[in-house]
């Protein structure tokens, strides 16, 4: 069965201040995303779903499905704040839906097989796909899901600070906890974080998740049990988000495994509109070494 790859659009991007999800980087206008998805057919996936916000939907397929036409078939669903809450209230306050695993369960209706996640503003490399097709096509279970591990040197941006999930691992290279830590950036050659958390300073190959996450399709109603138990407790907070890892690390502690797949990809992304220049340059010299056609869809 050909896995699906989900991407995760629907972000505000306060940090970036616009909508780069749709930015063109590439020697044609490519996005990020367009990236992504060529890797993708080129690993063996058959299906994209994009996660995005219901007002940019005409804009969005308008500039994805030319293109994708005849090449992976391809869903839209809407990650929106009431979905999936149950008929819980939620208060006015409340301005944005809640977090990237709250993104993913919104996909449950239209994902059968498993599926790989990821953001739309990531490049995350060609043999980090291959290796999560091949995980998915063989490895995966109802018990045993994925992430590709990435370091954590290789993360940060040289314009401000990011936030990472950062792992720990047992003796078999298997996730032993994951842990959302925020205000990560490098400091006179350290690496800290600035999140009232401990340890402050975090070593340079620590192994994090950059939202590269392979799951069987058990994972969804696992996702929504425990989105049910965080909304009981965290439904009046109107900045509480509902965040991947969190379900990661509870579905380890009952008792699954998530392997962690060490990469070697190169990873860059754009979290702040100064990264931009940078993405462009390491676009462009991807194409010029024969890794991408300079133009991706024609």
């Amino acid at each position: 069965m050909e896995p699906t790859l989900v991407i995760l659009a629907a972000g505000m991007a306060s940090r970036y201040g616009s909508m780069k999800q749709i930015q063109g980087f590439g020697p044609g206008g490519e996005t990020i995303m367009d990236y992504s998805i060529y890797d993708a057919i080129r690993a063996g996936f058959g299906k994209v779903v994009f996660i995005i916000r219901r007002e940019f939907a005409d804009n969005f397929k308008s500039i994805f499905e030319p293109k994708l036409k005849g090449r992976i078939s391809t869903e839209y669903v809407y990650q929106e704040m009431k979905s999936f809450t149950e008929g819980i209230v939620i208060p006015e306050t409340r301005k944005k839906p809640w977090g990237t695993a709250h993104a993913v369960l919104c996909a449950m209706d239209v994902v059968k097989e498993p599926f790989a996640v990821i953001n739309a503003d990531d490049f995350y490399g060609q043999s980090a796909f291959q290796d999560a097709a091949d995980f998915l096509m063989n490895d995966c279970t109802e018990s045993n899901n994925a992430l590709i591990g990435y370091s954590l040197l290789k993360t940060l941006s040289d314009h401000g600070t990011v936030n990472r999930g950062v792992c720990t691992l047992d003796k078999n290279g298997n996730l032993a906890s994951i842990t959302e830590r925020i205000n990560i950036s490098q400091k006179d050659g350290k690496i800290v974080c600035e999140d009232n958390a401990e340890p402050h300073e975090l070593p340079r190959d620590t192994s994090v998740s950059m939202n590269f996450w392979c799951f069987h399709p058990s994972f969804f109603k696992y996702t929504q049990k425990v989105f049910r138990e965080f909304l009981q407790k965290n439904s009046n907070d109107p900045k509480a988000e509902f965040f991947i890892p969190i379900v990661g690390d509870r579905f380890i502690k009952e008792g699954g495994t998530i392997e962690v797949i060490p990469t070697s990809s190169e990873w860059f992304g754009v979290t702040y509109k100064e990264d931009a220049p940078a993405v462009e340059k390491s676009l462009h010299a991807l194409v010029s070494d024969g890794e991408y056609p300079e133009r991706l869809w024609s």
